[in-house]
């Protein structure tokens, strides 16, 4: 049950003007928010070689279809440990081909054989490009298993084997060897910064060339990224900084797989700090990011918007870059979009730049975007509805009086008050102190009792009543707050305004108010 602790802790994740100097505007913290993090399966962290012959390789070399039948893991290990180079050639292809099954490849099996040192040492065999390959190969595979199998490759001293393979004049050879080390780096950030500290980052920029094939490229992007990824703790500054320039190289390139892991490589970037994001910022990369927010394929617009909504969890000057990019001109889309999870991630974005200043929130409006937020409170996912949610509260928070009855008059009221029924505790407290903002935006215009009467007639009141019998201590007491404060005294049946049945808002006269209208 959150109590009222929690819900401090959620404000802290803001930045506004009235609040605290880290309050209001949300970071990507695991715990609270758990859209924030990018899934598993969002993007790929290792991937097994399953080309089942070096025909469907990378290996320009053609295997001989007369080749006697594979070995078993016994007679590999016997092989292995002969001083015949046909018989280690031989051993090399059968424990990859072992370790290519697209089912329950025997990886323990071969690392509890001792394969692995082996198969190490013949990364090193440059006379033998053809075994190098071979072992390459069969390396990646157990390394594209869990943390223990990946832990296996790197105890053996592959990494800087592999390093040193990225400067192969054996094409087939260098890539396998930037798949392997893109499987090591996805295992996370401690084998992350260990390949950064053996000096991965020079050779592997080499190969972001306009010679290098797209497939190649595509492999060289997937490790970029994986080198990126990972925050407990964050790359290394200066690592970042290496990287950027070719990032920015790579997100201008055609190809759509290239362009997808280059904006999951900045979402991982901006998803930090505001001095990391700051870093990223100042390459002059959003109008590109935000131009890939009008692309229709799911696999680019998904991790472009996530790399614009971290930028805007920054300062309110990042925010106004994204702003100033186009951002505001796409969101009324993006809060349409078909699929869900492009909704709630665009709510995300407009509820962090809804955290910022007067100017920003005044920018919201003007750009059109109240309307797509009332549709979404009305009609969307739930997830996507919370984000809505403290889109409402943060504009509420931080917008002047005018701008919170203009998102009243957008019809805002009748979808909060029907979320009040929820089940999430949480969410219905940041629904009550948002209608306590409206209503002392209310109360700024002295129209407090013709809101209460809104409320009212759209079924508020009681749904709000019902609230003081909620489990959670916090939205109790803060229904029974608005309910003493504004609902205590009697009636006057004079106050019953002029109602908008379209869009349910009350018309006030004009020349008390200067056209102020709830």
């Amino acid at each position: 049950m959150p109590t009222t602790n929690e819900q401090d802790e959620r404000m802290k994740k803001f930045k506004n003007k009235g609040k605290d100097a880290e309050a209001m505007r949300r970071q990507r913290i695991e715990v609270a928010v758990e859209l924030r993090k990018a899934r598993k399966d969002e993007q790929i962290l290792k991937r097994r070689n399953i080309s089942f012959s070096a025909e469907d390789s990378l290996s320009p070399e053609k295997e001989d279809k007369n080749l006697v039948a594979e070995l078993s893991l016994e007679e590999i290990v016997d092989a292995l440990n002969s001083d015949s180079f046909p018989l280690h050639l031989k051993a090399a292809q059968s424990a990859r081909k072992m370790l290519s099954r697209q089912k329950n490849p025997p990886i323990n099996e071969v690392i509890r054989a001792g394969v692995v040192p082996k198969l190490v040492a013949f990364l090193g065999r440059h006379d033998a490009p053809n075994l190098q390959f071979e072992a390459a190969w069969a390396l990646t595979n157990i390394a594209s298993g869990t943390s223990d199998q990946t832990r296996a490759v790197v105890e053996a001293n592959a990494i800087p084997a592999f390093i040193a393979l990225l400067e192969s004049p054996h094409l087939h050879i260098c890539e396998q060897s930037v798949w392997a080390l893109g499987n090591i780096a996805g295992d996370g950030p401690m084998y992350r910064d260990s390949l950064i500290q053996q000096q991965i980052i020079p050779p592997l920029l080499a190969l972001v060339a306009p010679a290098t094939p797209v497939g190649f490229l595509r492999n060289i992007t997937w490790t970029l990224s994986n080198l990126c990824r990972n925050k407990n703790p964050w790359p290394p500054l200066e690592a970042v900084k290496q990287f950027l320039p070719a990032l920015i190289c790579l997100l201008q390139h055609e190809d759509k797989d290239i362009i997808s892991d280059t904006c999951w490589a900045v979402s991982y970037l901006t998803d930090g700090t505001n001095d990391r994001i700051h870093v990223v910022v100042e390459t002059g990369i959003l109008p590109r990011l935000v131009q890939l927010l009008s692309c229709p394929d799911l696999p680019v617009l998904t991790p472009a918007l996530r790399a614009v909504g971290n930028i805007v969890t920054g300062t309110d000057e990042q925010t106004q870059q994204a702003i100033d990019a186009g951002l505001l001109s796409v969101l009324p889309r993006l809060l349409r979009h078909p699929k869900s999870s492009i909704q709630k991630e665009a709510a995300w974005a407009l509820s962090n730049i809804a955290a910022g200043p007067c100017s920003q929130i005044q920018q919201i409006i003007t750009c059109g975007l109240l309307h797509p937020l009332v549709e979404l409170l009305d009609k969307g996912d739930f997830k996507a509805q919370k984000e809505a949610i403290w889109a409402v509260a943060n504009f509420t928070t931080g917008g002047t009086v005018e701008q919170v009855v203009d998102l009243v008059q957008a019809g805002t009221l009748l979808p909060l008050l029907n979320l009040l029924t929820v089940k999430d505790g949480k969410t219905v407290q940041v629904i009550l102190d948002s209608l306590s903002n409206i209503f002392v935006s209310a109360e700024k215009l002295g129209e407090t009792e013709k809101l209460c009467t809104l409320v009212e007639q759209l079924g508020g009141l009681e749904k709000i009543e019902a609230l003081q019998t909620h489990e959670n201590n916090a939205v109790y007491q803060s229904a029974l707050n608005l309910i003493e404060k504004y609902f205590s005294g009697d009636e006057d049946e004079n106050l019953n305004p002029d109602v908008n049945e379209e869009t349910k808002t009350f018309t006030f006269a004009a020349e008390e108010r200067d056209h102020y209208d709830f």
